[in-house]
């Protein structure tokens, strides 16, 4: 990564990829100035129970669809290549050994926070990088508030909030819109949502996320 000051990974089973994961991306990237934005395709995270999660090749075809336009997007299948779960201390360790002059930022989701403490080595993981939480306009992140009780204290002192303009979508409102044949349209990338429909993706099971 030559020239790369700073970078940003934002992880994901991106299942599928829609523009709510693109707009947190591009908002962090503007916000902290970041040279580039990694999308982390995960295989399997430990906190997530879905086993019906599409193909790793699938959803890398949709990533490759979705990011095609920005040149600041990268994707990574370093996770895919790992055997097992997929930790998100072992990723951002991986690129700090590869590239030590690289500030690193991880970017998620403000609702993660709620979950951060059963992260696997999250003591350790507070002090690897900088966080960028995207949210809602008007959210706030209070640390007396009662639901981030558990958010380690090392956390707040690298911790950034990000707005993101519009509606927030997940990707299971996409799966379950998909198959309940409702449109989604204006959600994901033209291509990504020609993709889903070609392939059949997100009819044949029933989905409990």
């Amino acid at each position: 990564m030559q020239n790369i000051k700073t970078l940003g990974i934002i992880g994901g089973t991106f299942d599928p990829v829609h523009y709510g994961h693109l707009t947190a991306a591009e908002c962090a990237r503007c916000a902290f100035n970041l040279d580039k934005v990694i999308f982390m395709l995960s295989a399997q995270p430990p906190h997530k129970k879905r086993q019906d999660i599409s193909g790793s090749e699938e959803r890398l075809t949709m990533l490759k669809q979705a990011v095609a336009d920005n040149p600041a997007f990268e994707i990574s299948t370093l996770e895919l290549e790992r055997k097992g779960y997929s930790y998100t201390v072992d990723t951002i360790q991986y690129y700090l050994d590869t590239y030590p002059e690289v500030n690193i930022y991880f970017i998620l989701g403000a609702d993660a926070l709620l979950l951060i403490n059963t992260w696997k080595e999250v003591t350790r993981l507070v002090r690897l990088c900088q966080f960028i939480a995207v949210a809602r306009p008007g959210y706030r992140l209070d640390r007396s508030d009662i639901a981030f009780k558990n958010v380690p204290e090392m956390l707040w002192e690298n911790l950034h909030l990000v707005e993101m303009p519009g509606n927030l979508v997940s990707s299971s409102d996409i799966r379950d819109r998909v198959k309940n044949g409702e449109t989604i349209k204006y959600l994901v990338p033209p291509p990504v949502e020609q993709y889903i429909y070609k392939k059949g993706l997100y009819r044949a099971k029933e989905l409990n996320s």
